[in-house]
């Protein structure tokens, strides 16, 4: 009976990480895997033909520029344009000189897939929402983007030191 019992605890224990898995400010964080689907029906829709990393970083290699690549720790001047899996742009930024932004410090989709590409190299990501701002969304900015919002990005790496 004990053993039963313990086996059916740690069933609904490993469940309760399979669902949703919170952070510590208790909001629920929603899988990389729950999203698949629906990233791979925008793909789909869009004409992506993006490769899925383990990590559930979409991506499609459009130019791979040098063959250089910025590393982790790299600061990224880039163009780019980021949107909802709807169409609405969230934020877009076309001067390279206004970006200069640490790697380190970038969203967890976007330090995955810059260093895709060398300079003058363009990559198309879609991330799943915990690679980009999870369950607490991101306020401010042009537009803000809810909790647990995958979102799509269009990058040229136009630099990096």
């Amino acid at each position: 009976m004990k053993r039963s019992f313990f086996f059916i605890a740690m069933a609904a224990v490993m469940l309760s990480f399979v669902s949703c898995t919170k952070d510590s400010n208790g909001c629920k964080m929603v899988p990389v895997d729950n999203e698949k689907a629906v990233i791979e029906g925008y793909a789909a829709a869009n004409g992506i033909t993006a490769t899925r990393q383990s990590s559930g970083l979409f991506y499609q290699i459009v130019t791979p520029g040098s063959t250089n690549k910025p590393l982790a720790t790299s600061s990224v001047f880039v163009k780019y344009t980021g949107t909802f899996l709807d169409g609405t742009v969230f934020d877009r930024q076309q001067n390279p000189g206004l970006t200069g932004f640490q790697l380190p410090t970038l969203i967890e989709g976007w330090k995955l897939g810059i260093p895709l590409v060398g300079k003058g190299g363009k990559v198309k990501l879609i991330v799943p929402s915990a690679l980009a701002y999870g369950c607490s969304g991101q306020a401010g900015g042009n537009v803000a983007i809810p909790p647990n919002t995958p979102l799509y990005f269009e990058i040229e790496l136009v630099d990096f030191l």
